[in-house]
C-alpha cells in the first residue's frame, strides 16, 4: 500500500497571505482609480492655466455654486503647500497599478491589504475635509473634485469590505456577514449623506 497523500490546506488570511481577490474588486479599483486620476489630471491642467492667466475660466465653472475656479484658487486647494490634485495623480495611479496586478492574478499578504486600507482611509479623511471646506468655507463646488470624492470613498469601502470578509481586519461574525451580504450599503449611505449635505447647503439655489 502506498503512503497516504498529504492534504494541503489552502492558505488563508491567518497564514499571512490572501487568496486572489475577487475580480469585481479589481475592476472596481481600476474604475475608481481611473476616475480619480482623470479628475486629478483635469484639475491640475486647469490649475496651471489659472496660474498663467488669472482670468481663465475652467469649463466646469457653471454658476455661482458649481464654480471650479473658486475652489482651485482657494487656500484649501494647496493644503500641503502644493496643488492637492498632484497627490491624486500619484495616489490614484498606485490604485490602478494594484488593480492591474489583481486582474493578472497577484496575491498579496495581509500587511499589503492593511496598507491599502490605510491609504484609502487617509484619502476619505482628506476628501471629507475638503468637502466641508467647499460647502461651508469656500461656498462653491468643483464637479471634478466631487468625482474624486466619490471614487475615493467607493475604493475605501470596497477594500474595507474585502479585508473584513477575509479577516485581515478582525471583526465579529455578524459584521463579516453584513459586509458579505450588504457590502453595497455603507458606500451607498456615504454617498447619500454627501448628496443630502450638498442639497441642503444650497437648497434655495437649487429650488429657486
Amino acid at each position: 500500500m502506498g503512503l497516504p497523500r498529504q492534504q494541503v490546506r489552502p492558505r488563508s488570511g491567518h497564514d499571512g497571505e490572501q487568496g486572489a481577490a475577487p475580480r469585481g474588486l479589481a475592476w472596481l479599483l481600476a474604475a475608481t482609480g481611473a476616475a480619480g486620476l482623470l479628475a486629478s489630471w483635469v484639475i491640475t491642467l486647469d490649475k496651471f492655466l489659472l496660474l498663467e492667466d488669472p482670468d481663465f475660466k475652467p469649463a466646469c465653472s457653471l454658476n455661482p455654486v458649481v464654480s471650479c475656479g473658486s475652489v482651485m484658487t482657494s487656500e484649501q486647494a494647496a493644503a500641503f503647500g502644493f496643488p492637492n490634485p498632484m497627490m491624486g495623480l500619484v495616489g490614484y495611479a498606485v490604485v490602478i497599478c494594484v488593480a492591474a496586478g489583481l486582474l493578472a492574478g497577484a496575491r498579496h499578504r495581509g500587511w499589503f491589504w492593511l496598507g491599502l486600507n490605510a491609504g484609502t482611509l487617509f484619502g476619505v479623511g482628506f476628501c471629507s475635509w475638503l468637502m466641508v471646506q467647499s460647502l461651508y468655507e469656500i461656498n462653491a463646488l468643483c464637479l471634478w473634485c466631487c468625482l474624486a470624492w466619490v471614487a475615493t470613498l467607493l475604493m475605501f469601502w470596497a477594500v474595507t469590505a474585502h479585508n473584513v470578509r477575509t479577516r485581515v481586519l478582525p471583526a465579529p461574525g455578524p459584521v463579516r456577514g453584513f459586509f458579505t451580504e450588504f457590502g453595497w450599503a455603507p458606500p451607498a449611505l456615504h454617498i447619500g449623506v454627501i448628496g443630502m449635505l450638498v442639497l441642503t447647503r444650497w437648497w434655495d439655489f437649487w429650488t429657486g
